[in-house]
């Protein structure tokens, strides 16, 4: 049957609109930005600079000039120069990317990365061209994946895995902690693998220095931190699959609530500093003058509480034998620090994905991917560990270095690490969360108990809950 003209014309649209959308895909698959420019597509670039964005842990510690220095040799023979970008660490490559003032290369935290995928501001990689692509495991993979075109691609190279862990100075345990510390004879105190002993040697310390010196100490309004409480009693923080549903927001879910009680117990053994940020920026000096026997942070920080210890007038070994960092401690089943009668639980924490993105807006991203590639490595990636106390993504490295970077890597694989969602809304979960924490910390220091039940406990996270979602879909910030 023939066509008419104008049914001609139409079909002829269709096809048309049909080779725009697979060509766009096309695009995206061979990295092409929307412009239509190659991306990764012939040879390396030739006499170009690239701009380095790390964060600051690793400039201070001197690990971006060992990499650029080594890269930079590597590579002379193309002329390619890697300089740091000489920006804060947190820029924001959305405002400047697009008027040329961001770099070409950035190391940040998954959620911070995959916020710019939605403005196809990083490039989707071809992974399957870089050296590490088979040493890293499938949750790390997974936290820089996102559907672009309704294909699925890959956006950042994974680092290093960031899990909270706890940070003591094991001189100052207590010279009885086998006999009155150790009630399983495992030769690990209890005061370091679950909470209740925690708490417990938390209030001693308390009261027999008349609050000159305290146990463990946390800023407890530090939202990334304190989650892990809620998400180990069945909270979440996106509901669906792939925990990116943000029409579903889980704190209060299950017995969630139980981790709201936990914070409050945490802040009795603390002072009105936990309901800031005043720990969390005092807490390397102070762990140092032995004011604090332990807090919690990531392991990316380890070398800054052994400059502060070198600095309080201890020798480098002696403060690396005796600050340690070991995975969280346990949660009583219970949901209760005064109740251990029905056992003990794996914390799950908040964690992240460390790792490399590639700016859309470079004018050379064969030589981004080859940094990208060498940044990556097993020698790089080593002496990052080395430098930094990172724990590499890397599964090779992780199982050579062995101890806590094995365990982290299993903390992964098993889920005892709760990835960060790697969407944009994830920026509206802090406020409520913290102002909750923050609340519920203060309420048992001034002694006003108003949380001290249940019922305002859970009614206090649901409210979390409603003030999130309507952040992210009544205020417009999706």
């Amino acid at each position: 049957m023939r066509k008419t003209l104008p049914a001609l014309i139409a079909h002829i649209a269709i096809i048309l609109a049909v080779i725009i959308v697979m060509g766009t895909l096309g695009l995206i698959a061979a990295g092409l930005d929307a412009d239509g420019n190659e991306k990764f597509t012939g040879e390396i670039e030739r006499n170009v600079t690239l701009r380095i964005l790390e964060n600051d842990t690793a400039k201070e510690q001197g690990y971006l000039e060992e990499l650029l220095n080594a890269f930079n040799e590597k590579y002379a023979e193309y002329g390619i120069k890697a300089v740091d970008a000489n920006m804060d660490q947190y820029t924001d490559l959305e405002k400047g990317g697009p008027y040329g003032y961001g770099p070409d290369v950035l190391y940040q935290a998954n959620d911070a990365l995959m916020k710019y995928v939605d403005g196809k501001h990083i490039l989707p990689l071809p992974v399957e061209q870089l050296e590490c692509a088979d040493k890293v495991g499938e949750r790390a993979w997974a936290a820089y994946r996102a559907k672009a075109g309704g294909q699925e691609f890959t956006f950042g190279v994974p680092v290093n895995i960031q899990q909270p862990l706890l940070f003591y100075r094991k001189d100052l345990l207590p010279e009885n902690w086998e006999t009155e510390w150790d009630d399983d004879k495992n030769g690990v105190p209890d005061i370091i693998e679950n909470w209740t002993d925690m708490y417990r040697f938390s209030q001693q310390i308390r009261t027999d220095s008349n609050g000159a010196r305290y146990g463990y100490m946390k800023s407890l309004n530090d939202g990334y931190f304190a989650s892990g409480y809620f998400l180990s009693y069945g909270g979440y923080v996106f509901g669906g699959e792939d925990g990116k549903d943000v029409s579903d927001i889980g704190f209060s879910k299950n017995d969630g609530w139980m981790g709201g009680r936990i914070i409050r117990q945490l802040a009795s053994v603390m002072n009105f500093e936990c309901t800031e940020d005043t720990i969390t920026r005092n807490s390397y000096s102070r762990m140092a003058q032995g004011t604090y026997f332990a807090t919690m942070t990531t392991p990316d920080v380890y070398t800054l509480f052994i400059k502060e210890m070198v600095n309080a007038g201890y020798t480098e070994q002696y403060a690396r034998d005796n600050l340690i960092m070991t995975d969280v401690p346990a949660l009583p089943v219970s949901g209760d620090l005064e109740d251990e009668s029905q056992g003990f639980k794996d914390m799950t924490a908040m964690g992240g994905v460390n790792g490399y993105a590639i700016s859309s807006y470079t004018k050379a991203p064969n030589a981004a991917l080859a940094f990208v590639n060498f940044a990556t490595s097993y020698n790089m990636i080593n002496r990052r560990a080395e430098l930094l106390g990172i724990s590499p993504a890397r599964s090779d490295l992780a199982e050579a270095l062995g101890g806590l970077n094995e365990t982290i890597k299993e903390n992964l694989d098993k889920g005892s690490i709760y990835v960060m969602p790697s969407v944009r809304a994830l920026a509206q979960v802090w406020t409520p969360l913290q102002t909750y924490c923050a609340t519920i910390a203060k309420d048992m220091l001034d002694n006003k108990n108003v949380y001290a039940g249940a019922e305002k406990l859970k009614e206090g996270i649901a409210n979390v809950d409603k003030q999130i979602y309507d952040a992210i879909h009544t205020l417009g910030g999706s």
